[in-house]
């Protein structure tokens, strides 16, 4: 049994799929109050969607589309059961897209995070995520103070008042990059301030390769990492077993082939989409642009929800050939006029100072006939011609890529 957060963490599988798919359906009839949800879910029965399967009928929802809808339907894109005025906070993050926080203790989901980082009641918790505008600070403040943490909202900038800040209050928690704790830590060094209270960081929207672990490691910060949007708050976090993000308690999180909500086989790279149950702001099949992949069996950690490998890219893959965009969702839409072919990979190149495509199609049966028609559907569907090569199934890279633009830089 792990030093688990709460109950949620550890029950059984099975029992959390039946209880949150037994609570969705009140969720999205929730969601469909709003009006941007209604026109987005129109026609769905949400009293139908029971199951991942009939989750999966429903259409994703973009964060290119919120945008969209956010400059048409101001401020929020009627996506917002809450209003404006009665948000705890308005925030806004680039691009730009602007994001309520609703009222109530842990609104972002956070507190499992932090807690599986180690921090406690009690503890002095440093935060340098950003607090002007942007949701980064507050989300992981809402985390720590639900805890109990007292919060040293440090944000971004102003190395040498922070660390001042560090020297006097002693904090035993970090939150932030873990590209800007190292920063701390090498500026108090150079400057003779006193760093050395920190003893773990949760860090997040940055990458942490293996090497900046151990560097931070070994001055003594225990590192753990979690997966938020602002839209979403928490999706996923690392647990003392680091293996793997446990998937929040707060969503149902799916991994879908990119440009299409289609889930794929466990352990396959697709694309992160999630649905949450947040009242305030609730989001149906958002896809976040991430890649990851679902990894087999549980935590050692001792919590039972799924885990996913961590962020792997963006799902976006979008290449511009001859002057054309060519979009992974059409690379799905070929793949559906064909129903013989399995996982399809278009491989953009370079030959004789012009742009080719190679459409690579994993096929049990292939034959020259098959060819030239997928050759034909490829030219109807993106007006670009492309060379067909009939794969035997698995033989791709499980990488989740549907577009690899493989052009020299420059």
């Amino acid at each position: 049994m792990s030093d688990a957060y709460d109950t949620l963490e550890t029950r059984d599988p099975a029992l959390r799929e039946r209880e949150q798919f037994a609570a969705l359906p009140a969720a999205i009839a929730h969601a469909v109050t709003a009006p941007g949800w209604a026109r987005h879910l129109a026609g769905a029965e949400p009293q139908a969607v029971t199951s991942r399967a009939a989750l999966a009928t429903l259409p994703v929802m973009r964060k290119t589309d919120i945008a969209a809808l956010q400059k048409e339907h101001p401020p929020f894109g009627g996506l917002n059961v809450t209003a404006p005025g009665r948000a705890k906070r308005l925030l806004m993050s680039p691009g730009p897209i602007f994001e309520p926080e609703g009222e109530g203790a842990d609104w972002w989901g956070a507190a499992r995070a932090c807690h599986a980082a180690g921090f406690r009641a009690g503890d002095i918790v440093h935060n340098s995520f950003a607090y002007h505008l942007t949701p980064g600070g507050f989300i992981l403040e809402s985390g720590a103070r639900a805890i109990g943490c007292a919060v040293i909202p440090g944000g971004v900038g102003n190395t040498e008042q922070q660390l001042e800040a560090i020297a006097r209050y002693k904090p035993s928690g970090y939150v932030g990059t873990p590209d800007f704790l190292k920063i701390l830590l090498d500026t108090a060094a150079k400057a003779n301030k006193d760093a050395s209270s920190f003893r773990r960081a949760l860090v997040s929207g940055a990458a942490l390769p293996a090497s900046l672990r151990d560097v931070l490691g070994g001055r003594g910060v225990a590192v753990l990492q979690c997966y938020a949007t602002a839209e979403l708050g928490i999706i996923a976090y690392e647990s003392s077993a680091r293996e793997g993000m446990i998937v929040n308690e707060t969503v149902i999180l799916e991994i879908v082939r990119p440009g299409t909500g289609e889930p794929v086989a466990e352990g396959e790279v697709g694309e992160v989409v999630v649905t949450s149950f947040n009242a305030d702001y609730p989001m149906i099949r958002l896809a976040t642009g991430d890649l990851s992949a679902i990894l087999p069996g549980l935590s050692p950690c001792g919590r039972t929800n799924a885990r996913i490998k961590g962020w792997m890219g963006r799902a976006d893959q979008t290449a511009k050939v001859k002057g054309m965009f060519v979009h992974p969702r059409q690379i799905a839409d070929i793949g559906a006029r064909h129903p013989q072919l399995a996982r399809l990979r278009l491989v953009v190149g370079r030959d004789n100072e012009q742009d080719t495509m190679t459409l690579e199609c994993e096929c049990a049966a292939p034959d020259a006939a098959l060819e030239a028609a997928v050759a034909a559907t490829v030219q109807a569907v993106t007006k670009l011609r492309a060379a067909i090569r009939l794969v035997p199934p698995g033989s791709l890279p499980n990488d989740g890529k549907v577009i690899a633009d493989d052009r020299p830089a420059g």
